[in-house]
């Protein structure tokens, strides 16, 4: 059996079931999809046989939402496949549906024959991969996936690296911290950097205090791992600079202010900060953007142990802030106020950090909506538009700077937590004084999708990040950041 670890940290494994149309073999038949809205379900009736509209009305096929029927042929095999999109067809899930067809439709070879009006086709190929996607490492006997033919086209080329950096940031967000710890979650980018032949460096243990990341080494030190901070940098340095910071902590017990049972169940998907980044990166750099990619991975675990940090403790940023510890659970921003002032010091045109910062983002937006954080009004429409044509929700929040009173101390420069009130707010400001002036896009992702939906099994998931590739292709570094 090959190892579990090197299936999910190697991105070079992680394929998705797409087959270009110029490598279908001469013996393969391939089925045609038909995807449709009930408006548009009239007009594809004219272009079925008799036979097969009557099997089709004979089993009450409207082209509702979620409708999947397989249309035999005259030998019995499946001819070709009508699915609904109920109608309006740009409406929930949008292209993701497709996703829905990759997961219930058996092993076979299928091609899009037609979609819906207004469907944007590299998004629906997009939402086949998401949808196919499986978690399979410690599986036995793992499901055959069906194959989706594609154009033999830049747009589809572009839809399966997406899709490969989905499952492969998945992946990583639903491995056992036993094994992605520290140590396997810098191998995952490690082996990425390696792909695309990126310049990493490490600072590890102790090292973070010799070269002046303080507060990752506190969140970290109680573990049996060290802690570290991993970076890597690809592109022309000619390019503009983008700096992309993830949270990486591998397994968070709470520390010293520990967790539920039920709170630590989930916490292996603390690192899904880490996943986005490592994520977003694959996609810039199998894209080649004009990007010069500055990636850094903050990760550790925060465990408990007599060397743990504690509540009442100080510690001494890498700014050289004072952060009087309130709550050993609100470790990610920790790490990350060290990180996002490393990213600052190459002087980038824009930082953008993800991390599964606060149960508050999730009180008041939900699983599937995560807060957008921005200290500039320049690239804010543009931004919210791509996602929203990518099937990838974002939603603003204010860095609301009364807040910050919530933050302060009487013995430190600011305390690491904010109280009840506005949690993911009173987070994004903390953040906010470790980027200074820079511009600034910070996005507290849940890492999780709770239920099934079209495109996401139940477990791990990435938001934003296809909304922000697109953005990013779209020429996103030259707006104004004034």
């Amino acid at each position: 059996m090959t190892n579990p670890l090197d299936m999910i940290s190697d991105p070079a494994h992680v394929r998705v079931p797409f087959l270009k149309q110029s490598k279908v073999p001469a013996n393969v038949s391939v089925i045609p999809v038909h995807i449709m809205s009930t408006g548009e379900w009239d007009v594809l009736k004219s272009r079925l046989s008799e036979r097969e509209l009557a099997y089709a009305q004979d089993r009450k096929f409207a082209a509702e939402g979620g409708q999947i029927l397989r249309v035999p042929g005259e030998d019995g095999t499946t001819a070709k496949v009508l699915m609904g999109v109920g109608e309006t067809a740009k409406s929930g899930e949008g292209e993701l549906q497709a996703g829905l067809l990759a997961r219930r439709l058996p092993e076979a070879h299928y091609i899009f024959e037609s979609l819906p009006h207004g469907w944007d086709a590299g998004v629906a190929m997009v939402g086949w991969a998401m949808g196919a996607y499986q978690f399979t490492p410690y599986l036995s006997d793992p499901k055959a996936k069906p194959i989706l033919v594609v154009p033999d086209s830049g747009e589809a080329e572009e839809a399966e690296l997406v899709g490969r950096a989905m499952h492969f940031g998945r992946g990583l967000i639903d491995s056992p911290a036993g094994d992605v710890g520290p140590v396997g979650l810098e191998q995952a980018a490690r082996q990425l950097a390696d792909e695309y032949e990126a310049e990493l460096s490490t600072v590890v243990g102790r090292e973070l205090l010799e070269q002046n990341y303080p507060m990752i080494h506190a969140v970290g030190r109680a573990a049996h791992e060290a802690p570290r901070l991993v970076e890597f940098e690809w592109g022309d340095p000619s390019h503009p600079r983008l700096a992309v910071v993830g949270k990486g902590i591998t397994f968070d017990t709470g520390g010293v202010n520990m967790k539920s049972a039920s709170g630590a169940r989930l916490m292996k998907k603390d690192m899904g900060g880490a996943a986005h980044a490592l994520a977003l990166s694959m996609m810039i750099m199998g894209a080649k953007l004009p990007v010069r990619l500055h990636c850094l991975i903050a990760i550790a675990e925060n465990a408990v142990s007599a060397g743990a940090y504690r509540p009442g403790d100080i510690l001494t940023a890498r700014s050289g802030l004072t952060v009087e510890i309130d709550n050993t659970d609100a470790e990610g921003r920790l790490v990350l106020g060290d990180t996002l002032v490393k990213a600052g010091e190459d002087d980038p045109r824009l930082i953008i950090d993800f991390a599964t910062l606060t149960g508050a983002a999730r009180v008041a937006l939900g699983p599937q909506l995560p807060p957008f954080f921005c200290n500039r009004e320049g690239p804010v429409e543009a931004v919210l538009s791509s996602s929203a044509a990518q099937c990838d929700p974002i939603w603003r929040m204010p860095l609301w700077q009364n807040y910050n009173r919530y933050l302060s101390s009487p013995i430190a420069d600011m305390k690491n937590a904010g109280g009840s009130f506005a949690g993911s707010v009173t987070a994004a400001l903390f953040l906010e004084r470790f980027v200074g002036c820079r511009p600034w896009m910070h996005f507290d992702v849940y890492g999780w999708n709770p239920d099934l939906r079209p495109a996401s099994p139940k477990g791990a998931e990435l938001y934003a990040v296809r909304g922000l590739f697109a953005w990013l292709k779209g020429g996103g570094l030259n707006a104004k950041f004034d």
